[in-house]
């Protein structure tokens, strides 16, 4: 398969880049091709341009060429914290201008078309809030951000969210176990071709 894996964190000494260098390595162990890209560490331009907006507009070499990886991926893994209920303002920006009408979706008379389907996607995110709080006073808005909003309406199906937490309240045992189920998630989600 050809998984391309998508980090939105600046911390490079972060716990969302320690879950993101396991899953590459589970991975490529599992015989995948990965593609990857660190957002903030490429300095990935979020912004998206009013000319960049209609269907047919000519894009930069590189937001297309995150289109094409887009669309030639069997797969999809997303690594990113929680940031008051949303993905990091880079990471809106990279779905903004990459995914785009023509390149994961179309409007058609019987309604939107994703392009995605049969393809899989995990997102994985971390937050600082207890599970049982964020529960109680937002519900899970990331979930229904990444699995409705954004993947099953571009065809995905397949689609699995995990989130860490507490973060800042976590032990060293409770990362490498994070860490473990994040192989494990990989696995499952991803297995050997």
């Amino acid at each position: 398969m050809n998984v391309l894996v998508i980090i939105g964190h600046q911390n490079q000494g972060s716990f969302c880049h320690a879950i993101t260098d396991t899953a590459v390595r589970e991975l490529e162990a599992l015989g995948h091709q990965v593609i990857y890209h660190d957002l903030y560490g490429e300095r990935f331009d979020p912004v998206l341009p009013q000319a960049e907006i209609p269907k047919d507009a000519p894009l930069e070499p590189v937001i297309r060429k995150h289109c094409d990886e887009v669309a030639a991926a069997d797969g999809y893994v997303v690594v990113h914290p929680n940031w008051w209920g949303q993905a990091p303002a880079m990471l809106k920006g990279w779905l903004d201008r990459v995914f785009r009408q023509g390149v994961v979706y179309e409007f058609t008379p019987e309604g939107v078309n994703g392009f995605l389907k049969g393809k899989t996607a995990v997102v994985i995110t971390t937050s600082n809030t207890p599970r049982d709080l964020e529960i109680k006073l937002f519900g899970d808005p990331l979930e229904n951000f990444w699995k409705a909003v954004v993947f099953n309406f571009c065809g995905v199906e397949d689609f699995t969210r995990r989130n860490f937490e507490s973060i800042i309240l976590s032990t060293p045992q409770q990362r490498q176990g994070w860490l473990e189920e994040t192989r494990q998630i990989i696995r499952q989600r991803f297995p050997t071709p």
